[in-house]
């Protein structure tokens, strides 16, 4: 019987079980330990998790070999791999997949404070055996993931706009990929990710935000890779928890309230995926579960093919704009109510009679156009004349301009206050105020009446 691929074998590469690795110093005397982690990089290389096997290490540092043996939780067929030492990483996009699923493993075993991941050993897999044959059939999943995948692509495919292309990945990711908690996230240009849209949850958390390298999304985000974790783990969860840590570390600038991320209280499976073109992040891909061990590699396969065509239609779209002129104001009637608009310019955050609203890019646009509805009484405008505002400091690939109108709007809606964006045309909308604004900006306290 021929050997399997290595591809073939990453099913058993889940940390579900322990794998032996075995070694020998240079007399030929073995030794044996448990390793928790063997992780796969290519079909000609293996990762192996560097603890704090001693006597391990030194072997291997003196003969550069090693086997391991994989057993396949779903089949318990047994595999042998002969290795060969490439390097060692402790740093980068695959050393941070191994270390968040590390911490998964840990802390489902409790054993926290013992795993720490002090290196990711890469190898070249010289040859593979079957040690023992498959004494069970294979499990059904019940869905072809390719299939799946297929399908979302088409109906991301077919969008217009962001809109559409937000609500296609969402529905697509609960429809044919069965997952029941998910979410699209938008990168800024400073690390940091809003969330767009969701579905699974009680309330959407449009808004909400993670700081680079938070968890399995903002680790995914920062390293460009998708993390994967299968147990529970207290070092990938967000939580306002997390926030006031930040803030009290002057990460995050002080503000009076803010989107609460609205993530599963104890999640045992999550994973991130980057949506990304050109080899730049514009945001991230979300699932999560209460089960365990709920997304192995073959659905991680298919939710990076629904991100890469995710990401080229947000660039396929960003490029379209209008060549129109906004048209003339219409006169506004006169307004029943007024509230306060606040604007801080450290963050770009907005709030509406002291209660948080949006920062960041959106909070910028915001601003801008009240700003601008104030002294000229406009009402219509054009991503065209948003992308050559130098003073909004865009990022220069501002392919993402659009998603940021979408979460600006969204956050209107859900504060259901008196301001409203609408979308009039390709590349047109219309800011809708049905109540009198006072702006104030923060750093002048000046406030100004909008008519």
């Amino acid at each position: 019987m021929s050997a399997p691929e290595l591809r073939a074998l990453r099913g058993a590469m889940e940390g579900i079980s322990a794998s032996m690795l075995g070694t020998c110093d240079l007399d030929g005397l073995p030794n044996a330990s448990m390793i928790s982690q063997v992780h796969w990089v290519d079909d000609e290389h293996v990762a192996l998790s560097y603890q704090f096997f001693n006597k391990t290490r030194a072997n291997l540092l003196a003969t550069r070999q090693a086997s391991v043996l994989l057993l396949d939780p779903q089949s318990l067929a047994v595999y042998r791999l002969e290795l060969d030492h490439v390097e060692t990483r402790s740093s980068g996009p695959l050393f941070e997949k191994m270390k968040a699923r590390l911490a998964g493993i840990a802390s489902h075993h409790g054993l926290e404070k013992v795993f720490r991941l002090l290196g990711a050993d890469i190898f070249r897999v010289a040859g593979i055996e079957e040690v023992a044959p498959p004494s069970l059939a294979p499990s059904c999943r019940g869905i072809s993931l390719l299939s799946a995948a297929r399908s979302c692509v088409e109906a991301l495919a077919r969008c217009r706009d962001f809109d559409e292309l937000t609500e296609a990945a969402l529905d697509g990711m609960t429809r044919h990929l069965g997952i029941s908690n998910a979410m699209i996230l938008l990168a800024e240009n400073d690390g940091r990710l809003f969330a767009l849209g969701s579905r699974g949850y009680a309330v959407s958390g449009v808004g909400a935000e993670i700081l680079p390298g938070e968890g399995v999304i903002g680790v995914a985000a920062r390293e460009g890779v998708p993390i994967r974790i299968g147990h529970f783990s207290a070092d990938y969860r967000y939580g306002a928890a997390l926030g006031a840590a930040a803030r009290s570390a002057g990460l995050l600038a002080e503000s009076p309230d803010g989107v609460s991320f609205p993530g599963l209280g104890t999640p045992h499976s999550q994973i991130a995926v980057p949506v990304m073109a050109a080899n730049r992040v514009l945001g991230v891909l979300f699932a999560e579960s209460d089960e365990v061990l709920r997304f192995d590699h073959e659905c991680e396969d298919a939710m990076v093919l629904v991100a890469s065509q995710l990401g080229a239609m947000m660039v396929l779209l960003g490029e379209e704009e209008t060549e129109e002129a906004p048209p003339a104001a219409e006169p506004a009637a006169a307004p029943a109510t007024t509230l306060c608009v606040r604007h801080y310019r450290r963050d770009d955050s907005v709030f509406i009679d002291h209660e948080y609203l949006i920062k960041g890019v959106a909070g910028a646009i915001l601003w801008r156009l009240l700003r601008e509805q104030a002294a000229t009484g406009r009402t219509e405008f054009t991503t065209r004349e948003l992308r050559l505002d130098r003073s909004l400091k865009l990022p220069r690939h501002a392919e993402n301009l659009d998603a940021r109108l979408v979460l600006l709007r969204r956050r209107l809606e859900e504060r259901g206050r008196c301001l409203r964006l609408d979308k009039t045309g390709r590349g047109r909308f219309r800011l809708v105020s049905m109540c009198g604004l006072v702006l104030e900006d923060a750093g002048e306290g000046e406030p100004a009446e909008m008519a």
